[in-house]
């Protein structure tokens, strides 16, 4: 049976765990040794709580009735023995729900009511706020029990025509788009805004995140979902029926919400069990569904490749079966195979990266601080064996020699302090424009023009002009690092030349790529500036659910940018200080060596083996330090062995997968 998605993602796990561990030695020996500066620790804490923190995000999204829970259910948990995710006629799924694992929160269900709509307070704002949820407790040892437990996103509740209204849910200038009035006059609208769903399932441990979007009516009344949770997904399952092809609100969640380019998505025609017919030929089954492919490719203008027929019904229950042959006929395994092999390597290919990069640089500032103290103790050698048949006159001068050259390298506190204070007030700059506060200004401009009129017309243009000056604050963030580094590299040749130090200015951070941050945030919440949504922004609470979430996302881009900015920074001094403060402890060591030399001149052989021995030790660190780091960068650029996959691809199939099944699997089908 080829390996699933599931398994594939555990071998990214594996792989994450095994990496984990090798920079874990890594960190656990400069500690030992005590070559950890202040940002190194940083950058070690960082990239462990990337490795095993880091979520992958993955959404399915459809309409009522396209079975995508079924499909969630066979690709996650058919190693359950049943449903895990409501999976039945009609609607089931009536809020968004996102499958996870955090060992801080407690196991269960948490809900939270659909009323929150009606306050301003964003759903990350909500997440912070564990009194706002309701939790249902889950059994992990009853599967039943959980079932219906889970089934608690089915929940609906009726409210006045007005009610729905503000909740979201109706709209007297699109009434095509309103749910049916009941008898009563009510409207039926689910019970929960969002829910979270909190197990410790071995995908959810590795860091998987599963996001069930339930239909356009959830999507369009919900922004959070368009301007938050979906672009953070690292892929998107969009998921039709097979039996009606793409309907109009099929076409507007594509149009509205998923055909931005940064997604990585993936079609899944579901239900092709639906078109296999007693009176029709495999070939003809086969013809139909190859129809049908095409029809939604053409839709949808994508190419026909991307489009994935399967039946997700078909392959749950031939994975609690156990039927190979109908798992087969179900295309379930060629799907997961192309979302594994588009995703997991690009995972591991960013962590390793960021892995790798790091390491070679904590490598080569230690490389230059050993050859420091190496240079440092060859001199005091050379010094010592100088001294052999020497008087204690000759001792006395190199004791006065060792006072001068002390004083006069102490010289450099007073550059060291002028340098500081240039590279202090150049920082600061760079920072204040960049800081939550200017972000938040900013946003305010743009809050005015919404406000300032019933029907804000021009917000469009406004928020436009926004995402423009916030692209040209990062420039200039970039620019003003850019001089830092040039100050720091005139600063630090004249201390080399003057002080004998040996300061290297690495090369500056690269922040000019988070402006495509900033082109996914534009791209995604322009949409709701537009005439059709002028109306929703004429009201206060929108606007202010507006301006908080926007607010929130552009604090995380701009975070990150001083993250990065003040990092690299800290790195620069981090090199200063420890270069300070080794060469203060040299002459202090030299310092008392001839001082113990000149009181007794047995002392000169055992000083001698002293340095040599401190200049072994250092040679055996870096020699460790080195084959840690050749440890670490093996294990990072292993390949996670996502099985089948090269056979995948060399059979022209990584996205095409070989549409045509067997005579023989059509006919199991059916």
């Amino acid at each position: 049976m080829m390996p699933t998605f599931a398994s594939n993602l555990d071998a990214l796990g594996q792989w994450r765990v095994a990496t984990d561990a090798k920079l874990a030695n890594l960190a656990r020996f400069a500690r030992e040794q005590d070559l950890l500066n202040e940002a190194a620790a940083e950058w070690f804490e960082a990239m462990r709580h990337r490795l095993s923190g880091e979520k992958l995000m993955v959404a399915f999204v459809a309409e009522f009735s396209r079975g995508k829970s079924e499909l969630i259910n066979a690709i996650f948990f058919s190693d359950k023995g049943r449903r895990m995710m409501p999976a039945s006629a009609g609607r089931t799924t009536m809020c968004p729900v996102e499958l996870g694992y955090d060992v801080d929160d407690p196991i269960g269900l948490a809900l939270l009511p659909i009323e929150t709509r009606l306050d301003a307070t964003s759903l990350a704002e909500f997440r912070l706020q564990p009194s706002a949820w309701s939790l249902v407790e889950l059994d992990l040892s009853n599967p039943e029990g959980m079932a219906q437990a889970l089934a608690e996103v089915m929940r609906t509740k009726q409210v006045s025509k007005e009610e729905a209204a503000g909740l979201g849910f109706w709209d007297d200038a699109r009434p095509d788009d309103n749910p049916p009035l009941s008898d009563d006059g009510t409207v039926e609208v689910p019970q929960w805004r969002h829910a979270r769903i909190n197990l410790p399932h071995p995908l959810l441990k590795r860091g998987l995140v599963v996001l069930d979007t339930p239909g356009l009516n959830a999507i369009g009344t919900e922004p959070e979902l368009t301007l938050g949770l979906l672009p953070q997904a690292h892929a998107t399952v969009f998921i039709l029926g097979a039996d009606t092809g793409v309907t109009k609100s099929d076409l507007s969640i594509w149009r509205d919400h998923l055909s931005g380019p940064a997604l990585a998505r993936f079609v899944a025609l579901n239900k092709i069990d639906s078109l296999v017919d007693p009176l029709s030929t495999p070939a003809q089954i086969e013809d139909a569904i190859r129809r049908q492919q095409e029809s939604v490719a053409h839709t949808l203008e994508i190419e026909p490749a991307h489009v994935f027929p399967i039946s997700a019904r078909q392959g749950l229950a031939a994975r609690l079966n156990g039927d190979e042959q109908s798992l087969k006929a179900s295309r379930l395994e060629a799907f997961e195979a192309a979302l594994s092999h588009e995703l997991l390597p690009k995972r591991r290919q960013m962590l390793a990266e960021a892995a790798i990069s790091g390491a070679q640089h904590f490598q080569s500032q230690l490389g230059r601080r050993f050859g420091e103290l190496r240079r440092q103790y060859a001199d005091q050698l050379a010094e010592l064996r100088g001294l052999r048949g020497k008087s204690s006159g000759k001792v006395k001068l190199m004791l006065q020699r060792v006072q001068v050259e002390a004083s006069e390298f102490e010289q450099c506190t007073a550059r060291l302090a002028a340098m500081r204070s240039i590279h202090a007030r150049m920082l600061k700059n760079v920072l204040q424009d960049i800081s939550s506060d200017r972000v938040r200004r900013e946003v305010e401009a743009l809050q005015q023009v919404l406000s300032g009129s019933w029907l804000p017309l021009g917000a469009k243009r406004a928020f436009v002009d926004l995402c423009g000056r916030l692209r040209h604050l990062i420039e200039e963030a970039q620019e003003r690092n850019d001089e830092i580094h040039a100050m720091l590299v005139a600063s630090f040749a004249k201390l080399n030349a003057e002080f004998g130090f040996g300061l290297q200015a690495e090369m500056p951070v690269d922040v000019r790529k988070y402006a495509e941050d900033l082109n996914l945030i534009e791209r995604n919440y322009v949409q709701y500036l537009g005439l059709s949504q002028a109306f929703r922004l004429a009201q206060p609470a929108f606007q202010e659910q507006f301006r908080r979430m926007l607010i929130s996302r552009l604090r995380v881009v701009f975070e990150t940018v001083s993250n990065d900015i003040e990092l690299w920074n800290k790195t620069a001094s981090a090199q200063v200080d420890g270069q300070l403060r080794e060469r203060r402890r040299n002459f202090k060591r030299r310092y008392e060596s001839l001082d113990r030399i000149q009181s007794a001149s047995t002392d000169l052989d055992t000083r001698l083996q002293e340095v040599q021995a401190q200049d072994e030790r250092v040679l055996q660190m870096q020699t460790r330090l080195d084959t840690l780091i050749d440890e670490l960068i093996g294990q990072a650029r292993s390949e996670v062995v996502l099985d089948r996959m090269a056979e995948v691809s060399a059979g022209g199939a990584r996205l095409n997968l070989d549409l045509s099944a067997s005579d023989d699997q059509v006919s199991q089908g059916a």
